[in-house]
């Protein structure tokens, strides 16, 4: 790698409350949400994870998997929600 720029990402999952993984890289400048997950390994330790229908960002925004990432950029893999947070709502408020 002589000569090519390197930055530091962070790659987050979680898979629920009690189980989730941040792992810090060193990647090649250019390297793309889609090339850090990889990087990193969750694809092994956490099979569930689709990246062709999940979604992803970095620091909370919605990213497409083939945009490259910047120094100190936290590439975050969505999980699907299991219910509409509106109704999930209305629910809880209709217990009270």
């Amino acid at each position: 790698m002589h000569g090519t720029a390197l930055i530091e990402v962070e790659v987050a999952y979680a898979a629920g409350p009690s189980r989730q993984s941040v792992v810090r890289l060193t990647v090649p400048r250019g390297c793309t949400l889609r090339e850090a997950i990889g990087h990193a390994g969750l694809l092994r330790e956490f099979p569930e994870i689709d990246l062709d229908r999940c979604k992803m960002g970095v620091f909370g925004r919605l990213r497409k998997p083939d945009e490259p990432l910047e120094a100190g950029d936290r590439v975050e893999i969505y999980r699907p929600l299991l219910a509409d947070p509106k109704q999930a709502r209305r629910e809880r408020s209709k217990k009270t």
